[in-house]
């Protein structure tokens, strides 16, 4: 009598991964060998599909000879390589962030948004950022994969780990954190010196900008996302962190959420005397158009990635930011 395989057993030993890869795949050949009828041919095709993920998750990798426990962003342990060569990165921040440490020939997929820097383009796409394709991921033989936070990615990060593939999270929500997050994700990849180096100049340049300011007034600043709603950047969002630390006063701090909906109403009352928009400056609502920013054209869209990228960039963002709030301080 064949020994009945329990799926904790399959997911929790590498021995019996593979033992498991071996017993699907011959089952899947049993079946194909065989006259079946139709069902039973797509039954052989699921679970040749399993076996295949089995496989592809055996413990060849340097997760099962040298692994570590560390504790990601979001307060989460997990066990990760000594030493990843495979990483899958599902946001364009992380695939910056990998590349700026000096890890880029280790990233083996991106999503189809991760554009920068260049060569991040020639790597293998697993789809875009909240639907990535777990069976690409599987082929490609992730060792790890690092995400940015979001509730959409829940199941999917449940679909990898239940296949034996960790999988980091990444969660800054203001540049400190950002900084943070480069650090963490240097000392997950193995190369903290170069970490060490790109926060410390980031930080310098950050510093700067603050010093610059010191005596600098305030004006009041709207950020916004979208126009048919408006849509603005809260409080407690790196945005929302990069206004204040360029020398403006974000009108929508108070508002609920994250990104909140905002009424015209109150953004016509509040008088913004800078506008950051990520459309057209064109497409301004003509009410917006009459508030000091618009009489003054100081509607600004800024590169879009330089500002909403948590990643080595941000502080780029930062500096064009300060300049557009403050073009009279004299900046070197």
């Amino acid at each position: 009598m064949r020994r009945e395989l329990k799926p904790n057993q399959l997911l929790s030993d590498p021995a019996r991964k593979r033992v498991a890869g071996a017993f699907l795949l011959s089952e899947a050949r049993h079946f194909k060998s065989r006259g079946r009828p139709a069902g039973c041919h797509r039954l052989a095709s699921i679970v040749l599909a399993l076996a295949c993920a089995f496989v592809a998750c055996s413990p060849n990798r340097s997760i099962h000879e040298s692994s570590r426990t560390i504790v990601d962003e979001l307060g989460r342990t997990i066990t990760v390589p000594g030493h990843a060569e495979r990483i899958v990165s599902l946001a364009p921040s992380i695939t910056e962030t990998l590349f700026a440490l000096g890890v880029g020939d280790r990233v083996a997929g991106v999503t189809s948004y991760c554009d920068y820097p260049p060569e991040a383009t020639l790597k293998e796409k697993v789809g875009d950022t909240l639907k990535p394709n777990i069976e690409k991921i599987v082929g490609i033989k992730a060792d790890l994969v690092i995400v940015s936070t979001s509730s959409q990615l829940e199941q999917y990060i449940e679909n990898l780990e239940g296949l034996g593939i960790p999988v980091y999270i990444s969660n800054p929500r203001n540049l400190e954190q950002v900084l943070q997050s480069i650090t963490l994700m240097g000392r997950l990849a193995g190369a903290e010196d170069r970490a060490r180096e790109l926060v410390s100049d980031m930080r310098a340049r950050i510093d700067r900008v603050a010093s610059s300011l010191e005596s600098a007034e305030r004006p009041r600043v709207l950020f916004l996302l979208g126009t048919e709603p408006l849509i603005t950047v809260g409080g407690g969002t790196f945005m929302d962190d990069l206004i204040t630390r360029a020398g403006g006063r974000s009108i929508s701090t108070e508002a609920g959420g994250e990104y909140p909906q905002y009424s015209m109403e109150t953004a016509v009352a509040k008088q913004p005397e800078v506008i950051f928009v990520q459309f057209d400056e064109k497409q301004l609502p003509a009410r917006l158009k009459q508030t000091p920013a618009g009489l003054t054209n100081r509607v600004y869209h800024l590169d879009d990635d330089l500002v909403s990228r948590p990643g080595p960039r941000i502080v780029d963002g930062l500096e064009q930011m300060a300049i557009k709030i403050h073009p009279e301080v004299s900046w070197q």
